[in-house]
């Protein structure tokens, strides 16, 4: 996959879960979620951008690491979505969580892939 396809399937994601939150209710819980799943599903994307200027292998490695550190935490949002039925429509919500889950995979091996090259190289 190249780094202009990930770049896409993070924003695709982002633009996903701005599908779930327009469907969930306006109560104190459900914007709570929503504040928070806007947070952290649009930062992956955003965060991504910034390893393309990655000043090290190091920074490279902590960038790629925030990307994945809010994956999870987007992925747990989900599961709370979910599991409360807080979404008009559960289609979504299982969509975006099995796409959070590829991702998750895809930047934790590029983490330990990345991880393994720097030590490699000392």
């Amino acid at each position: 996959m190249t780094r202009k396809e990930l770049e896409d399937r993070l924003i695709d994601f982002a633009v996903l879960t701005a599908e779930i939150i327009k469907g969930m209710p306006n109560d104190k819980f459900s914007n709570h979620l929503a504040n928070q799943l806007v947070r952290s599903c649009t930062s992956p994307a955003l965060n991504y951008g910034e390893t393309q200027g990655a000043e090290s292998k190091k920074d490279f490695i902590h960038k790629i690491s925030v990307v994945l550190k809010e994956l999870r935490e987007s992925h747990n949002c989900l599961r709370i979505i979910r599991l409360s039925n807080s979404c008009k429509s559960e289609i979504p919500v299982k969509k975006a969580i099995s796409e959070c889950n590829e991702l998750i995979s895809i930047f934790y091996r590029s983490v330990q892939t990345a991880s393994s090259r720097v030590s490699l190289s000392k």
